[in-house]
């Protein structure tokens, strides 16, 4: 008979609802740290998604670097204390948010004024990327929430609030690139 080896995909720690934090401590999964963490995972797998769409080699890599930031920006989430945080070299530095800046920058100097509301749409890959950006601004405001209980990095919280701006223009760019048109909404028209 063979012995069974354990996976390490299951733990049976978390069957009580309760998981750990980076340091050790337990707290329910519905608590507002691991929500955020949470959202930024989703964003992550959803980012993932856009990428696998994304024709521009440079543009995938510069997603694959967002991506591997918000690992980061979950680790900080996920970890206890600042001093952990420290100590694992996990932090948000300003260069990177200047960094989706320029992207927005260079991305938006090239797409029309927008004179009204843009609705999500427009092509399949610019609605993708218009649901990470929703994700992106729930994770901000969960983010905003737990900052309320426990402090978070200012650099955290400026760099998701660029991210979704970011996302933003992205999609404006992928719908005239894909279809050359943007839906847009005017309450005149309804």
């Amino acid at each position: 008979m063979s012995e069974h080896k354990k996976s390490l995909v299951y733990t049976k720690t978390g069957d009580k609802g309760f998981t750990s934090l980076v340091g050790g401590t337990r707290i329910i999964k519905s608590d507002l740290r691991l929500d955020a963490y949470g959202t930024i995972d989703e964003l992550n797998s959803f980012l993932g998604l856009l990428i696998c769409e994304i024709g521009v080699f440079e543009e995938k890599e510069q997603f694959i670097n967002i991506q591997k930031k918000l690992f980061t920006i979950g680790s900080i989430l996920a970890t206890e204390n600042k001093e952990l945080s420290s100590k694992y070299g996990l932090q948000v530095k300003q260069e990177e948010i200047r960094s989706l800046e320029m992207m927005i920058d260079e991305i938006d100097s090239k797409l029309p004024r927008m004179k009204l509301f843009v609705l999500p749409g427009g092509s399949k890959n610019g609605a993708l990327a218009h649901v990470c950006r929703t994700i992106c601004r729930r994770a901000e405001r969960q983010i905003i929430a737990l900052n309320s209980e426990t402090e978070v990095d200012d650099n955290l919280v400026v760099y998701i609030n660029r991210l979704s701006d970011l996302l933003f223009v992205f999609a404006r760019k992928l719908s005239i690139d894909e279809n050359n048109k943007e839906i847009f909404w005017d309450a005149k028209s309804e």
